[in-house]
């Protein structure tokens, strides 16, 4: 059992991410996973249990989060009428089969590697944020057939390898196809539970070397609960704070920001 010189310092650095990476779904719509899953590594390494499967405990822990919080966020947006079920029930087969098959990625591959692929998608979603346009299509109406099939695949098992939910990629490729923003973001909610679910059954089975305390599999129940607990609690000042301010800088801000921690990432692997 670990000792509270242990868990105390352990518990602070969690609530903390959990407070700020809901300020941060509040007010800018974003899921928190693109936040979590740099802040775990950085929390678990400085206490001592940095290692060749750490980034693994990092995703599962992020992605058992989102089932939670998307959720949560889906049932808000149904009272708004604002969820796309239509595309949800044809691309939920393609994107559940991703997420299983990059959880199955995740768990072959070491920590350098998996931060290596963090730091790349992340630095590509930085710069979508900070430069996509919202007049860019890619066409009328959503992807059938084989090209649905393969770009739902791709939406689940990029998400797993990043321990995100449906928004980073679900919310542009919904865009690009004419689907307006405030219900792309409703529905990329829904993606995020589809992704998180079998990917996180999955995690519970995986074996880790020194994983935190209290990891069942790969998913840290610490990490869960009181990140689950602070996001209820900040995620509604963030909400409103966005009422408040104009979000297109803000989210030029937020896309720096994640730059820098992609960036980051990268140079810690390169540094070795």
């Amino acid at each position: 059992m670990p000792d509270l010189a242990t868990l105390l310092p352990m518990l602070a650095l969690l609530m903390a991410i959990g407070a700020f990476a809901g300020v941060i779904a509040g007010l800018l719509g974003v899921g928190g996973g693109i936040v979590l899953v740099p802040a775990f590594f950085y929390a678990f390494s400085h206490l001592g249990y940095d290692g060749p499967e750490l980034m693994r405990v990092c995703l599962a822990t992020s992605l058992a989060t989102i089932i939670v919080t998307s959720a949560r966020s889906v049932m808000a947006h149904n009272k708004k009428g604002a969820v796309e079920w239509d595309v949800l029930r044809r691309w939920w087969p393609f994107i559940g089969t991703g997420a299983v098959l990059g959880m199955l990625v995740v768990s072959s591959l070491r920590s350098t590697t998996l931060q290596i692929i963090f730091g790349v998608l992340a630095l590509g979603a930085g710069l979508y944020m900070a430069l996509g346009k919202s007049h860019w299509r890619l066409g009328q109406t959503m992807p059938v057939g084989a090209k649905r099939a393969g770009v739902g695949a791709a939406v689940g098992f990029f998400s797993v390898l990043m321990g995100i939910g449906g928004g980073s990629f679900g919310v542009p490729l919904m865009t690009l196809y004419n689907i307006t923003i405030h219900r792309a973001v409703a529905t990329a909610a829904g993606f995020g539970i589809i992704i998180a679910v079998p990917s996180v059954v999955g995690f519970l089975f995986v074996h880790i070397d020194n994983a935190p305390p209290f990891s069942v599999g790969a998913v840290n129940l610490p990490a869960f609960g009181v990140v689950i607990a602070m996001t209820l609690l900040t995620a509604p000042i963030g909400a409103g704070l966005a009422h408040k301010m104009d979000p297109a800088p803000l989210k030029r801000v937020f896309a720096v920001f994640i730059t820098l921690v992609a960036l980051n990432m990268l140079r810690k692997v390169m540094m070795g």
